[in-house]
């Protein structure tokens, strides 16, 4: 085995942190820069018309709590191999949205996460970070097919048939799962990963539902005034259905972090655009959400990043 000198070792974890922020920066500046559909005459007249320090303040609240219930629900997970500190959970779920913004899915994240632990210990970070995820994910699919549903029955965009169908579709796909649960695939299973998410106990995933729920509650509120806050005047009932559907559709599409807030503007344009929000709206809304709660923390994460030191134990 070829062993790697102390010092060339240490230079290549620097040459890696900063590929990761420098990477991270780039692909924001580049997203930023370089989108077309941006209009920010509109946006800085609407700004000064509408400017609040309070209102401004509130949305950064929002973005801050937004980010607060998910390094919560990170260290009350984490408390199955370890108990960690508020400070440490934030060290490491901003470190690994830094580390997995340009990745698939946010797939970094997961390695990101499990470097903060000894490698014994990685398999686990990963299936955590996987129950962590997962609840917030379902959740979306919750309330969007609720939200869906109350939009198709206002705007009529797909046919009683068609749902009909897609919701027999999805009893269908659960049976066969549920049917098929013991069959393994490479030493996996669907029964091995229920006995897996059993062992956690039950306190720790309450509690981590009740977490995903407020933060869902938070960001699809934060969508919610920012659309009041550009003189979007439509029922809240509709706003927010219309919201939760669009997360919904828009996160089951594979993506890359950076992106998202060009996949959650393509499919807001043509949920809004029904509504008659003007584009240019909708993409500044976007725009400002992947700002708020994906920017923002990859540039605290990248301080985090770049004073990483790997566990040796």
């Amino acid at each position: 085995m070829i062993s790697i000198p102390h010092k060339a070792k240490q230079f290549l974890v620097l040459l890696a942190k900063l590929l990761i922020v420098g990477g991270a920066f780039y692909f924001i500046y580049n997203q930023l820069a370089n989108n077309d559909k941006l209009d920010w005459q509109k946006f800085i007249v609407l700004f000064k018309k509408n400017q609040s320090v309070l209102g401004i303040s509130f949305i950064l609240l929002l973005s801050v709590l937004n980010r607060y219930f998910e390094i919560l629900k990170w260290q009350n997970l984490a408390q199955v191999i370890h108990k960690i500190s508020v400070y440490e959970a934030t060290k490491q779920v901003l470190a690994a949205l830094t580390a997995g913004i340009f990745t698939p899915n946010g797939v970094g994240e997961y390695a990101g996460k499990a470097l903060y632990y000894p490698k014994s210990e990685a398999k686990r970070v990963v299936f955590l970070n996987l129950i962590c995820n997962g609840i917030q994910m379902i959740l979306t699919v919750i309330f969007g097919i609720f939200g869906l549903m109350y939009f198709n029955a206002q705007y009529h965009i797909i046919t009683t048939k068609t749902v009909a169908i897609l919701f027999g579709g999805f009893v269908l796909l659960l049976i066969v799962l549920f049917s098929l649960k013991k069959i393994k695939i490479k030493g996996y299973s669907i029964e091995k990963l229920i006995h897996k998410i059993n062992e956690i106990p039950k306190t720790v995933h309450r509690k981590n539902i009740v977490l995903g729920i407020l933060r869902y509650l938070v960001f699809s509120h934060q969508y919610y005034f920012l659309f009041l806050a550009f003189d979007v005047d439509l029922p809240y009932s509709i706003l927010i259905a219309t919201v939760t559907s669009v997360y919904f559709l828009a996160s089951s599409l594979p993506t890359f972090q950076f992106l998202d807030f060009a996949v959650k503007g393509s499919v807001a344009m043509y949920f809004f655009g029904i509504l008659g929000v003007n584009e240019w709206i909708v993409v500044f809304i976007s725009t400002l959400m992947w700002f708020l709660n994906v920017v923002l923390p990859v540039i605290l994460g990248s301080y985090f990043v770049l004073n990483f030191k790997t566990k040796t134990a």
